[in-house]
């Protein structure tokens, strides 16, 4: 295991005890077992993360745990303060997932987000909390990736990537397009996990009406927002989920004079749809499931929409200048002395600012780093027709993937090397029953992609493994270890104890 990166909470900068009963644990399974992957000359990673926050570093330390050693955790931000969304752009109170969820740690509890949040509050402060506090998260990530030994490249973006055709025993495998610190640089690896977000399997949705405005009438919730700026200002939020509401309450606690929420649904989606296969049985088994059972429970969720979590319609209600619109759409919006008319539900309406918590568009296309790849890439569109009833554009355009989360080729035969692609965030969510990158994901999909990486690496090496299995093997022991009680008979026995005798 690497040595610790230090970070803003090294080691024992909690509590003693906590990182004692983490590295106790680390002994206690072993050390990571070594690097088994065979080497290939101008192969520079066996593979590479594109992004750090929990799911790089779940599948950092999950690698490790695989004995694929050779990583290359890469992150486009300026540094471990600047990466991720739980600082910036996320803005709920709480996670909006149980606080006993397993989450990085995999499965060992010393290592996990309770034992670091009760050696910081105290046994009693953990079991007061309802869900874990946002700000609480990106802290426990950061002793998390120096406690196993996490190393990130930050400033470090994909820009492109490009297959590198198999070549005498080095392998098929992937050229990476990188900007270093503002530099151009070209890498390689055999395997690419997209661990890059809610949008990284596309881009975020905004409705036109809210696009033709000028830019700085307007955000997406997926922006950074100056929300100190529409103090006392009249601040519109278009959808009903939750990062909708989320916005709405930063707006009204920095102080807007006006926060309208409008949604196109008559009521707010309050039906956990999800929840119903969330039983062992169906969360182990789900990827195994026929593409008419994915498309129907993918479509059963869209229709029945996201659900805010309560805490989040609370946050907002308790504002006597906040105001809900239910089953509205925007007609019109037009830019009028600085200022945005809108025309919503037969009414008029004039903004300072709009904010659009429309969610995420699924398309590889409207990725720039994928965008090459895109028409290679099956999408579900290409591999499952559902009944004119079931029909959905903005589902069918999601990624099809296989068993370890990899692309497929749109055609077969033409782009094998997409396999070694695997897309970890929520584009997966068709394929996968869940929002790929959320923590709920983590227990069953990280071991999945980890588990089919792992037999991708062995067997496209087979021949090179094949050596190893039959290379000599020096013995533990010589027969000098067992010679003086080798039986020799009868004979041998009666002329030894004879020859002892006249010794003696």
């Amino acid at each position: 295991m690497a040595a610790p990166v230090r970070g803003p909470h090294t080691m024992s900068h909690i509590d003693p005890s906590l990182d004692a009963a983490a590295l106790q644990t680390l002994r206690w399974i072993g050390a990571p077992p070594d690097n088994w992957v065979s080497p290939h000359q101008g192969i520079d990673h066996d593979v590479t993360v594109v992004g750090s926050g929990h799911t790089g570093s779940t599948f950092a330390f999950a690698l490790q745990r695989a004995g694929i050693r050779k990583l290359n955790v890469i992150d486009a931000a300026a540094d471990e303060a600047a990466a991720g969304l739980w600082r910036h752009r996320a803005r709920m109170q709480q996670l909006r997932t149980p606080k006993n969820l397993v989450g990085p740690e995999l499965g060992l509890p010393a290592l996990g987000f309770q034992a670091w949040y009760e050696a910081r509050h105290g046994e009693a402060a953990f079991a007061a909390l309802d869900r874990i506090p946002r700000l609480e998260w990106p802290l426990y990530l950061s002793w998390f990736r120096e406690i196993t030994g996490l190393q990130v490249r930050y400033q470090t973006r994909l820009l492109r990537i490009e297959p590198v055709p198999a070549q005498g025993q080095v392998p098929e495998h992937l050229r990476l397009h990188l900007e270093v610190a503002g530099q151009p640089r070209t890498e390689t690896t055999r395997k690419l996990i997209l661990g890059n977000g809610v949008a990284g399997s596309g881009a975020p949705n905004v409705p036109p009406v809210v696009a033709g405005l000028p830019r700085k009438l307007w955000a997406h919730t997926s922006d950074l927002i100056d929300f100190n700026a529409l103090r006392n200002r009249r601040v519109a939020v278009i959808g009903g989920a939750a990062s909708a509401f989320d916005a709405a309450g930063v707006a009204l606690e920095q102080g807007a004079a006006e926060v309208r929420l409008f949604a196109r649904r008559d009521h707010l989606a309050a039906l956990p749809v999800l929840r119903a296969r969330g039983y062992p049985g169906a969360y182990d088994n789900y990827p195994l499931l026929p593409d008419a059972v994915r498309w129907t429970q993918a479509l059963r969720y869209q229709q029945a929409g996201s659900t805010a979590p309560a805490d989040s319609v609370q946050r907002v209600l308790k504002h006597p200048q906040f105001h809900l619109h239910l089953g509205v759409t925007w007609q019109a919006a037009h830019a009028h002395e600085g200022q945005v008319r809108a025309q919503v539900g037969g009414e008029n309406f004039d903004f300072d600012y709009v904010i659009a918590g429309t969610g995420f568009h699924a398309d590889l296309a409207l990725r720039p780093e994928l965008a090459s790849l895109a028409p290679l890439a099956a999408q579900w569109r290409d591999r499952y027709q559902p009944p004119a009833n079931e029909r959905h554009d903005g589902l069918a355009s999601h990624p099809y993937l296989g068993l370890g989360s990899e692309l497929q080729e749109k055609v077969p035969g033409t782009a094998p090397w997409l396999q070694h692609i695997h897309i970890y965030n929520p584009g997966g969510f068709v394929s996968s029953g869940l929002p790929l990158g959320d923590v709920p994901s983590l227990r069953r999909d990280v071991p999945r992609v980890v588990r089919h990486i792992s037999q991708s690496l062995f067997l496209s090496d087979w021949p090179l493994h094949e050596q190893r299995f039959n290379a000599p093997v020096p013995p533990d022991f010589t027969e000098e270890l067992y010679a003086h009680a080798l039986w020799q008979g009868p004979e041998a026995t009666t002329a030894a104890t004879e020859l002892a005798a006249a010794q003696a």
